[in-house]
């Protein structure tokens, strides 16, 4: 039997990278799917391979740093579909320009902020209730690893956005828990994703990370979508406020259990 058979999914960034991955792994999983994203090509794209492939799901543009948008994807999946079960607020942006608290201008700061951390926020708030009407589910957070680790290539400003993710995801675990609802931060390690390998944009960037990584390589975006899988079906039944490390081991190699 398929694990998410009869369940309702949001995807915020669904485009590319794990959105897509899991919007796809998802949908043959048997969730009907809200795909959400800025890149409307993309987007559209994913939706279109889903029901190629027989499944069902539907786009909307948005912008996970607006409230209406947010308010409009919640709506969309309970009006198509007749409720929420699931919801992954996994958009987000890694900007070319962020790096250390020196380098990093207010702008790309407040960006990064709205989108990363602003966007769980607004995407949980409007969330959350349908999920309530519901009875219950799953919400998925994408987080870092950097988020627990830091960032050996700067980039202040998406690494706490991430840490702010952390903290969020935890008290909104608490708060919701005897609701039926569970909140989990998926933590990614590197991924060889467009994100990261725009922001990686020489080899040199690329080793610097690749060195500390036990497996030697980067990560799949497919390998996320296994583990958000397994976060958004009842395989996960007894797990909320976890901080679900998928990287590698990059943080057992440098975390020091206090």
């Amino acid at each position: 039997m398929s694990r998410l058979n009869g369940k309702v999914a949001v995807i915020t960034g669904g485009a590319s990278g794990i959105g897509r991955e899991t919007a796809l792994l998802f949908a043959k999983e048997g969730a009907r799917i809200v795909v959400t994203d800025v890149n409307d090509t993309g987007g559209q794209h994913t939706v279109e391979t889903i029901t190629h492939d027989g499944g069902q799901a539907v786009y909307l543009h948005a912008d996970v740093s607006k409230a209406t948008d947010c308010e409009a994807m919640v709506g969309l999946a309970e009006t198509t579909y007749g409720g929420l079960d699931i919801l992954f607020n996994n958009a987000g942006i890694m900007h070319s320009d962020d790096g250390n608290a020196m380098q990093t201008s207010e702008d790309v700061w407040d960006l990064t902020m709205n989108i990363n951390l602003k966007g769980v926020y607004l995407g949980c708030k409007y969330g959350i209730p349908a999920l309530q009407r519901r009875g219950g589910g799953s919400i998925i957070n994408t987080a870092s690893f950097v988020a627990v680790l830091g960032a050996a290539t700067p980039q202040l400003a998406y690494t706490a956005s991430k840490g702010g993710v952390l903290a969020m995801t935890r008290e909104l675990a608490v708060i919701h828990a005897r609701q039926n609802i569970r909140c989990n931060a998926l933590c990614p390690g590197p991924l060889h994703t467009k994100l990261l390998m725009d922001f990686l944009d020489t080899e040199a960037k690329k080793q610097r990370r690749l060195v500390h990584i036990p497996m030697g390589r980067f990560g799949l975006a497919e390998e996320m979508a296994k583990a958000a899988l397994f976060l958004a079906s009842d395989d996960s039944s007894y797990v909320t406020g976890a901080d679900f490390l998928v990287d590698g081991g990059i943080t057992a190699a440098y975390v020091t259990p206090e």
